[in-house]
């Protein structure tokens, strides 16, 4: 396991279920590793030792080193080892703009979504989601952070304005009212939703993260809802991911495709052995030299 903390709870959770299944998990820091890039046979090091060739990888990258996550898990790969998600998903679902780009083209519901460079573009981008309130996201934020709510067309212009002068890239994104304030995180292994939860934002709040005080509770999905997180999942290339989704108007809306989704409020919310599903996946498709790249898309 890629991991730069091996007590966090999803971690000593797949540790702990891959021992009950008879396996047994290293947990690398995976700024620790280093490589020799031009050898015509891939070597990892670590601690001072070559690490051996495994059956698989599990990737649990921070998002703030995604990019050295994402070389380490590629040399993995080229030694054939199975990979619980593969670079090029892990590296399509990190990129926001990237991923709602491939979810849109493949016809996922997704809420109207604007992007531009430069201030002199506000007005436009505004009028492109369909006008205040807005909700403007940073393109590289997590767990909610990075994500404001502006209800009026001079709070939007300013803040669109404050981004665009520091450089920073942000999405404008329109505001699903009807959600009111929740959202449901569908759990999918293996191409099967194996869990769903319904995240409730605290009072005052419109983000629903559990992060940011939200709470969680078990949900049924919809036929609709069910069929639209296994497409995103498929088509972002993700074998294990949470797909967040919005209950709209038009139907579920996708927010985003998690690539290493925390267990603790899945597992805690529908009582559902989350990390057990995950080791069970591997065990069928772990096969040395099965690794498979997918496409750039």
């Amino acid at each position: 396991m890629l991991a730069r903390n091996p007590g966090l709870y999803s971690h000593t959770r797949l540790i702990a279920a891959a021992a009950a299944r008879g396996h047994s998990i290293d947990v690398v820091n995976t700024l620790h590793v280093h490589m020799n890039i031009t050898s015509n046979k891939p070597v990892l090091r670590y601690g001072g030792k070559q690490l051996p060739i495994y059956d698989a990888v599990i990737p649990r990258i921070g998002a703030s080193i995604t990019h050295y996550g994402l070389a380490v898990l590629r040399q993995f790969e080229m030694q054939g080892v199975f990979p619980l998600n593969e670079s090029v998903a892990i590296g399509r679902s990190r990129d926001k703009l990237r991923a709602l780009q491939v979810l849109a083209r493949e016809g996922i519901g997704l809420p109207t979504t604007a992007f531009a460079h430069g201030p002199r573009k506000a007005e436009e981008v505004i009028k492109e989601v369909g006008g205040v309130p807005v909700v403007i996201k940073l393109l590289e934020g997590t767990q909610g952070m990075g994500v404001i709510l502006a209800e009026t067309q001079a709070s939007a212009k300013s803040i669109i304005e404050a981004f665009s002068a520091a450089n920073v890239n942000i999405m404008v994104q329109e505001f699903i009212r009807e959600a009111d304030a929740t959202d449901i995180r569908a759990f999918v292994v293996g191409g099967r939703v194996i869990a769903a939860m319904k995240r409730i934002g605290k009072a005052g709040e419109f983000r629903s993260n559990l992060h940011r005080g939200g709470r969680a509770e078990a949900v049924a999905l919809s036929a609709d809802e069910r069929s639209t997180a296994i497409h995103a999942a498929a088509v972002v290339g993700l074998n294990v991911c949470g797909v967040d989704m919005l209950r709209s108007a038009r139907g579920p809306m996708v927010m985003e495709v998690n690539s290493s989704p925390g267990l603790e409020g899945v597992e805690a919310a529908t009582g559902i052995d989350v990390a057990n599903e995950i080791i069970a996946f591997l065990e069928a498709h772990a096969q040395p030299g099965r690794t498979q790249t997918r496409g750039n898309g």
